[in-house]
């Protein structure tokens, strides 16, 4: 599904089709997380507050700095 990024007052933005929205449970006022993955941009649904899904970030990316050497060993 291809999208335009618009201008969105002083922002840019994406429309998400009714569709696709209706489809993945979400409404206007959800929270959602943007994560980069390679090249690639993903769009997730945050579920419980958004200090709870930051919290869990902050330590995942610290174990993986703690860990990288032994995950890209892994990731061959």
């Amino acid at each position: 599904m291809n999208v335009t990024i618009r201008k969105i007052g002083n922002s840019e933005g994406i429309i998400i089709p009714k569709e696709l929205l209706q489809k993945r449970g979400l409404h206007a006022g959800d929270n959602v997380a943007i994560v980069e993955d390679g090249e690639d941009l993903c769009i997730k649904k945050v579920t419980g507050s958004p200090e709870e899904y930051e919290r869990k970030l902050k330590i995942a990316r610290e174990r993986m700095k703690k860990y990288e050497v032994a995950l890209r060993e892994l990731a061959k």
